[in-house]
């Protein structure tokens, strides 16, 4: 075998191998000392400002603060949405350790029901990490206080100071406004506002406040304060003020709207005035209504099931959003359609209670004997209509009914509104396939068949029959302007069914024991009730009919008759007549308007049997719907509360007969 050779290295070659790597090694290093300095100067230069602001971030604590919304007043300045100093609670999800510890121990400080509680808990279950969950506003300095102490024992929450929504009038101005409550998390995705998530910040969700938002909403001010690594406060640095929103001024009278809120009483309807001069709405109230405050506070469980479950849907704008078939007040629309037809206002048809089409019968409300147009207005003659609306033409109706504002949309700073049905024989082909028949004719002249309006378009008409000028509503103030007159429809024939309806209020006519109580006014007006389902004729009239298909009783107005300032229009659902439940509001209403006192003594007179103002009432209907709820879940106590209310009832009852009777003797004298 041959010996392996042994390799020997020369010193020389040692030093060379040593060199070398002493070259590299030195070179690696010099290269990440020059990366390190590299990273040191763009750290200590060109991040300088990014770091240093992160660094004042850590000391310094930036809150913003939510700015003070515009009022919402009146056209007298008056406030109908305002703010106030408050206390106020919240929760931060993000920062919450246990939800149900956190809303326990609120829950026990504040004494909050056991409803309130787990409304909280359901909104941090549906809340973003960032979205504030409201726990309580209006607390006392008390409560306040014993929340601040508790702030490193129960971590998210975040009591603030600052102004809470209110609104003097509470339920009698919830459809008209609107109410706000916090911004949604679907609100932040889509412009990443941190006003938007900032505790005790509230954005408008229905009513004027939703459509007006952007302009009430104001610019937020900051607070900057020093804090310690784990968020002490150490001392209050700089604080910049809010800018407060813009004011919005409405055409609203609001005494107007509450009186006229409140004069609804009991029953479900709507009243809307209107200024004959300019068409400012001075008044547009819907009941019953829910109570903004208590949506903007955070609307309880009970509270919303109690409101959704009322067949009178107190959720519902009823003024711009319920649609009912006019009745008899139309029929001043057909008058004017008759005399653009070249109609002899003093031309006579016979009533012998009825029309007769064919097989068919048009029943009217009496035997009235001849009547001609200003009769027919004044006794509400069905008769009378048929033969002269058939006369006349469907297509002449309707564009008489176009020109008053029916079926219109009137740009109005509103979520939603529901225009009606004001029909013709395009509208009917269109709709139902179908060819437009005679007997359509004659429904739709007295108010009934397809025709649909709001209470909006029947005050809108009331009112340009009253000026006999095209009228556009406002609810915004504006600068004052005349409207043009009507083209088409001269001025006398105006007059003509102003005398009418004059004799409608202040003769022989359907609605004489509304006059107003004054000796130098004098209200028009006309009467309507509208039918709700077919009923046999008998049992219309009477009370045994379950409430939901009672017909609808309906009055329209202005005042004074000499020289028209005002007109109304008030719709009681399921009233019965409009003699005995619209016509007696919209009296009351318009009185307000020229003797605020005398129409207070009334009204107090009415609230003293009805229970209260509407307040009183809606605290008492919750207590009893709280307390039927307790007594579905123990029978010992459904027993307990079905005593207390049949002694209740006994009292109503008999509230309920004297109003029937006093309705039936009405009825009789003023079928409508």
């Amino acid at each position: 075998m041959k010996e392996k050779r042994k390799i020997v290295l020369t010193e020389g070659q040692q030093s060379l191998v040593f060199t070398r790597r002493s070259v590299f090694l030195g070179a690696a290093q010099a290269g990440v000392g020059v990366i390190l300095a590299s990273r040191l100067g763009w750290l200590s230069v060109a991040q300088n400002e990014r770091y240093s602001l992160m660094s004042e971030s850590n000391r310094v604590n930036l809150q913003l603060i939510p700015p003070r919304r515009g009022w919402i007043v009146d056209r007298f300045g008056r406030s109908i949405a305002m703010n106030r100093t408050d206390f106020r609670v919240d929760l931060i999800p993000d920062r919450i350790l246990d939800a149900d510890h956190a809303v326990t121990a609120l829950g026990d400080l504040l004494g909050l029901e056991d409803d309130a509680r787990a409304r909280i808990l359901e909104d941090l279950e549906k809340a973003a990490g960032y979205q504030p969950v409201p726990v309580a506003e209006r607390l006392t300095y008390e409560q306040y206080a014993a929340i601040s102490v508790q702030l490193a024992d129960i971590p998210g929450i975040s009591p603030a100071r600052g102004y809470s929504r209110f609104y003097p009038d509470g339920a009698a101005v919830g459809h008209l406004v609107g109410y706000v409550g916090p911004a949604s998390s679907k609100d932040y995705e889509k412009s990443r506002d941190p006003l938007l998530v900032t505790p005790g910040f509230k954005v408008g969700k229905d009513g004027i406040e939703k459509m007006l938002d952007l302009d009430m909403r104001g610019k937020p001010g900051a607070k900057r304060t020093e804090v310690t690594a784990r968020g002490k406060l150490v001392r209050e640095l700089t604080t910049r003020p809010d800018t407060p929103g813009n004011q919005v001024k409405l055409t609203i009278d609001a005494g107007l709207q509450a009186y006229a809120a409140r004069r609804l009483g009991t029953q479900s309807g709507s009243c809307v005035v209107i200024d004959c001069h300019n068409g400012d709405i001075l008044a547009m109230a819907s009941m019953p209504c829910y109570d903004p405050n208590s949506f903007s506070d955070g609307i309880s469980h009970d509270e919303w099931n109690m409101l959704s479950e009322d067949e009178r849907v107190p959720l519902m704008n009823k003024s711009l959003q319920g649609l009912y078939p006019p009745g008899s007040t139309f029929k001043p629309m057909t008058a004017l359609a008759l005399l653009s037809a070249g109609v002899d206002p003093e031309e006579t048809v016979f009533c012998n209670g009825g029309y007769q089409l064919g097989n068919r019968r048009f029943g009217c409300l009496g035997r009235h004997g001849a009547m001609n147009l200003h009769r027919a207005i004044a006794k509400s003659c069905n008769t009378y209509f048929y033969a002269m609306g058939r006369r006349a033409s469907i297509e002449r109706i309707a564009e008489a009914a176009r020109k008053m504002g029916l079926g219109a949309d009137h740009p109005l700073p509103v979520p939603s509104q529901r225009y009606g049905t004001v029909p013709d024989p395009e509208w009917k082909k269109r709709r139902f396939k179908q060819e437009w028949s005679v007997s359509d004719t004659l429904n739709t002249s007295i108010g009934q068949g397809y025709l649909l309006v709001s209470p909006l378009q029947l005050a809108l008409m009331s009112a340009r029959i009253a000026s006999g000028r095209a009228l556009a509503p406002h609810l915004q103030a504006h600068p004052p302007q005349q409207a043009p007159f009507i083209e088409g429809i001269p001025q006398e024939h105006f007059a003509l069914v102003r005398s009418g309806m004059d004799e409608v209020v202040n003769g022989a006519g359907t609605a004489g024991r509304s006059r107003l109580p004054l000796a130098d006014v004098r209200m028009g007006g006309k009467t309507g009730t509208a039918q709700v389902r077919r009923i046999a004729g008998g049992a219309r009239g009477g009370y045994n009919v379950p409430w939901k298909y009672r017909d609808h009783g309906l009055f329209v107005c202005f005042a004074p008759v000499e020289n028209p300032r005002y007109a109304a229009a008030v719709v009681i659902e399921h009233g019965m007549s409009g003699s005995g439940a619209a016509a007696p509001v919209a009296s009351d209403t318009l009185l307000y308007l020229f003797d605020p006192a005398k129409a207070m003594e009334k009204l107090n007179a009415f609230e003293k049997q009805w229970g209260g103002d509407i307040g009183t009432r809606m605290a008492t209907e919750a207590t009893r719907y709280k307390a039927a709820k307790r007594a579905a879940a123990d029978p010992e106590a459904a027993a307990e509360q079905a005593a207390a209310a049949a002694a209740n009832t006994s009292g109503a009852s008999a509230n309920t007969t004297s109003n029937t009777a006093h309705g039936t003797a009405h009825n009789a004298q003023d079928p409508e």
